[in-house]
C-alpha cells in the first residue's frame, strides 16, 4: 500500500470516528466533564476522595488485603455502587458486577460496612446530601483483595 493510500485510510478513519462522537452515552461524556447530564458527579472527577475512600477500605480490613501484584487470573472481580452521606455514613451499597463468587461478594460488601464511617466528603461531590462512588474489588485464589484505585498493575500469564 502506498504512503498517499495509507494516509487517504487514516484521513477517513478519523473522519468516521468523528462523525460518531455525537453518538458516544452520556456516561462516557461525563468522564471528560466530570459531570453528567443528571448532575452526578463522575468517578473520574471525584479524585483524591476515591483515593481517600479505598484507603480507609484498605485499612479497616486487615488480613484480607494484599499490595503485592494481583495475580495473572483472578478468582473474582466483584463491583460495588455505594452512596456516601455528607457526614461520611454508608448509606447503601449494591452489587454491580459478579462471577456469582457469593463467598467474595460477602467479603466484598463486609469489608465495605467495616469500614464504616468514611472521611467526610467534599460539598462539591455532593448530589441530594451523598456522594454515588463505585470500586471494585480484586480477589486473587486466596480470598484476599486489593481495590482497583490502588491496586498494582496485574501480572501477565
Amino acid at each position: 500500500m502506498t504512503t498517499k493510500k495509507i494516509t487517504a485510510a487514516i484521513c477517513a478513519s478519523t473522519l468516521l470516528l468523528a462523525g460518531c462522537s455525537n453518538l458516544l452515552p452520556s456516561s462516557v461524556s461525563s468522564i471528560f466533564t466530570g459531570t453528567s447530564n443528571s448532575g452526578a458527579v463522575s468517578q473520574a472527577a471525584l479524585g483524591d476522595y476515591k483515593q481517600d475512600v479505598a484507603q480507609r477500605i484498605i485499612a479497616a480490613n486487615p488480613g484480607k488485603t494484599y499490595t503485592v501484584r494481583p495475580q495473572a487470573l483472578l478468582r473474582s472481580v466483584i463491583v460495588l455502587k455505594f452512596y456516601i452521606g455528607a457526614n461520611g455514613q454508608l448509606l447503601r451499597s449494591e452489587i454491580m458486577r459478579s462471577n456469582k463468587d457469593r463467598t467474595n461478594e460477602a467479603t466484598a460488601l463486609a469489608s465495605l460496612k467495616n469500614a464504616a464511617p468514611f472521611p467526610q466528603p467534599a460539598s462539591r461531590y455532593l448530589r441530594n446530601g451523598r456522594v454515588e462512588m463505585i470500586e471494585t474489588w480484586l480477589f486473587n485464589d486466596d480470598g484476599r483483595f486489593q481495590l482497583h484505585s490502588t491496586a498494582a498493575e496485574q501480572m501477565h500469564e
